[in-house]
């Protein structure tokens, strides 16, 4: 099985030039010579040439990359193809995070995915074939998604939605995944619905169903329009479920028309993984992959300049029970950077003093000003790069 994901994912050759897209000539030497003396010589159409020197040219650069949706993928892209031009991300619209996980391994142009921990979690306990650890790698846990649990008027907790019609988006969604397994520990079993989440948002309006979940990077532009004389509102979940969540919030300045100043809503939130097919180290798509990762992590001030959420996680951070890309692992070993196992989130950090904070970025602001993220980080010592990477991604936004 693991063979055939591997033949699944491979690149289809460039296809040959043949038929009509050869000239003949038969060329004679000076004088007359017998037929069978004539010879044959093919020649290549010029536009034909260049129709494959193009698609060849276009193609080595490309990677393709899935999620269930596309603005943070959108964000990568944009980031990369600013600073290179010959490599190019591909964002793909997954059918959710399992699948997405499936489509890493089997799809034709699927290099890298965008997945839950939780959903990885899943593929660990239930392989879709024996071996998938050593074929699906991290290239670095990302930022985290928010559980949002909304409801109508007449419930009023999560345990009030027992038996009661509930959406959990499509099954093998990263929604379906978190709301099974936070539900099922709370011990409230609803009547689950799999509907897309616009429409679930529908019903609920409606009051054709009690509630759904959603689990997305807050604010969820789902909720934007959500008027507060429709007497929708989220409901807290106060206990921590299962260590593979972490405890927060959802504020006002989240959701203006949903959530009170001086009532925060408790939830939990989940982590999501860069994901890359592991490739053998001598291949072509190797060769994409390994620039892409190179590409990412010296673009890192730029991808993180373009929302909130970007700035959250630490490319140190090491993912329980999976292996990290080893042109990632070299990546951080070149700049000094060391994985350090069941490194709690970014947000839980306790914060540097102000001076300590300044001075450091004072060597930030010297390491911006030198050219090739790579090399200027090694002119730091190995504690300075350290505290230096976590600080930057927590404190980019300034405000705390």
């Amino acid at each position: 099985m693991a063979f055939c994901g591997l033949l699944a994912a491979t690149p289809v050759p460039a296809e040959p030039l043949q038929g009509d897209q050869f000239q003949t000539d038969l060329l004679q030497d000076d004088g007359p010579q017998p037929k069978h003396k004539r010879r044959a010589v093919h020649r290549v159409d010029p536009a034909v040439q260049l129709r494959h020197t193009m698609r060849d040219e276009i193609n080595s650069g490309l990677v393709g990359i899935v999620s269930e949706g596309t603005d943070y993928t959108v964000d990568l892209a944009l980031a990369i193809a600013s600073k290179q031009s010959h490599l190019r991300l591909l964002p793909i619209a997954g059918a959710g995070a399992v699948q997405n996980a499936k489509d890493v391994m089997f799809a034709r142009g699927v290099d890298f995915a965008i997945l839950q921990t939780d959903a990885l979690d899943e593929i660990k306990r239930n392989p879709p074939f024996s071996g998938v650890q050593q074929y699906l790698q991290y290239v670095t846990r990302l930022y985290d998604q928010e559980l949002h649990v909304l409801a109508g008027p007449d419930i009023q907790s999560i345990e009030d939605l027992r038996g009661k019609k509930v959406n959990f988006g499509l099954r093998d969604s990263g929604t379906y995944t978190t709301a099974m397994a936070v539900f099922d520990f709370l011990g409230v079993k609803p009547d689950v619905m799999n509907l897309p989440h616009p429409l679930a948002l529908d019903r609920l309006r409606r009051g054709e169903i009690f509630a759904l979940a959603y689990v997305t990077t807050k604010p969820a532009r789902l909720f934007q329009d959500i008027r507060p004389d429709e007497n929708l509102h989220f409901l807290p979940i106060t206990s921590n479920p299962i260590s593979k969540y972490t405890g927060t919030t959802l504020t006002s300045d989240d959701y203006p028309e949903l959530v009170s100043k001086d009532a925060p809503v408790k939830t939990v939130s989940v982590g999501t993984v860069l994901m890359a097919y592991n490739w053998p180290t001598k291949s072509e798509r190797y060769r994409r992959v390994d620039r892409f990762v190179q590409a990412f992590f010296a673009n890192l001030k730029d991808i993180k300049a373009r929302r909130p959420k970007w700035r959250e996680f630490d490319i140190t951070a090491s993912v329980s029970g999976w292996t990290r890309f080893p042109a990632a692992e070299q990546w951080l070993k070149k700049a000094g950077l060391s994985s350090e196992p069941n490194r709690a989130t970014v947000q839980e950090r306790v914060p540097l003093n102000p001076k300590k904070r300044e001075a450091l970025f004072r060597d930030f602001a010297e390491y911006q000003r030198l050219t090739g993220p790579e090399k200027a980080v090694l002119n730091l010592d190995s504690n300075k790069r350290q505290a230096l990477f976590r600080e930057f991604a927590n404190t980019r936004n300034g405000d705390r």
